[in-house]
């Protein structure tokens, strides 16, 4: 029985700091595992220009504990104002790693986002031709389609005509939750990567609902039925170097979780590493963690792996993890599995 494997440091290809006090005291979580991440730009006011990105940038260095390695991939909060120019710049400087999609009113601070995929025709056209990834919030927000259903309904209606009408447009469907998601990602061979996240992997819609509503379970997109979470397990165990992991860690405080509103977000950063080696042994995949924690993501992003490792112990305790991690801003409850967890980060 394998007791200790040694890989490559992971990055996370979707992952939300926030700003401010929160971002002060999330950002050691991710950067005591991950050596880079896609930093998610749905800030207030949004990040959409190459001046805002750099200045997020900044605030995230500054924030990094001087003991601390760790590389913020930054990215654009795509606008129908968006300038094709401006991300051209942005992204020749290498100061962006991709532009991010959010369809308005899809999730937390969406509000800016693209309602008229139209009138970012220029934009996805540009990326297009100099490579720059598309990444993804794949729900379409309709009032008419049940909530469930947004994922595989944005495929259809949205992200396979863009596609198709935007040949070599390099997109990254983030967090996808759905059969549908993982069928629609084999089915295309170029161009095409996918996101899952930790939480995914280990929740269904039942985690949420049953015995009492789980606020700390909700997440956007929505877990879907365990039909759904089977097949993102089957994925991203597979050694299929199309999915990679994004744990879109989304911190809130305990107050906004627990509220009439209940903000929608998983905080896993702190435990992700542990609990992806629980999911990937149960599975019998052990030897696929690798690839889809360090080397897939690289690979479609045109990166190199890391240099460094990480290595995973298991224990015969179970971990201990913090229940919650301190913020002058509130406590923030680490995302709980609800099952023990005998693998530990060294």
């Amino acid at each position: 029985m394998t007791q200790s494997l040694t890989i490559a440091r992971p990055d996370d290809w979707h992952l939300h700091l926030r700003d401010g006090a929160m971002l002060n005291a999330v950002l050691p979580e991710t950067a005591r595992h991950f050596a880079r991440a896609i930093i998610m730009p749905n800030l207030v006011p949004p990040v959409v220009t190459s001046a805002h990105a750099a200045a997020y940038r900044d605030r995230i260095l500054a924030a990094l504990p001087d003991s601390m390695s760790f590389d913020p991939l930054m990215t654009l909060y795509l606008t129908e104002d968006s300038d094709p120019a401006d991300v051209a710049a942005a992204h020749a400087s290498g100061l962006i790693k991709a532009v991010k999609l959010y369809p308005a009113g899809a999730t937390t601070n969406s509000a800016s986002g693209v309602a008229n995929f139209e009138n970012v025709r220029a934009v996805l056209d540009k990326m297009a031709e100099i490579g720059l990834p598309l990444c993804v919030h794949g729900e379409v927000t309709d009032a008419d389609i049940d909530i469930f259903d947004r994922e595989a309904v944005f495929i259809d209606r949205v992200l396979d005509p863009i596609r198709k009408a935007t040949p070599g447009l390099r997109v990254v469907m983030e967090h996808i939750t759905t059969a549908n998601g993982v069928d629609y990602v084999k089915s295309n061979d170029k161009d095409l990567g996918a996101t899952i996240t930790t939480h995914h992997l280990i929740i269904n819609r039942n985690h949420i609902l049953v015995g009492g509503i789980k606020p700390h379970y909700y997440c956007l997109p929505v877990a879907k039925r365990e039909e759904h979470r089977l097949a993102l397990r089957a994925a991203a165990t597979s050694g299929d170097a199309r999915f990679f992991l994004g744990t879109d860690s989304a911190p809130h405080t305990d107050d906004n979780k627990e509220s009439a509103c209940g903000c929608a977000g998983c905080f896993t950063a702190t435990n992700t590493m542990s609990l992806l080696a629980h999911v990937f042994e149960e599975d019998g995949a052990l030897d696929k963690l690798e690839g889809f924690a360090s080397k897939n993501g690289p690979a479609f992003y045109g990166l190199p792996v890391n240099a460094e490792t990480l290595t995973l112990s298991k224990q015969d305790s179970p971990v201990n993890f913090p229940a919650s991690i301190a913020t002058e801003d509130g406590p923030v409850t680490v995302f709980d599995p609800g099952f023990p967890v005998h693998w530990a980060v060294d």
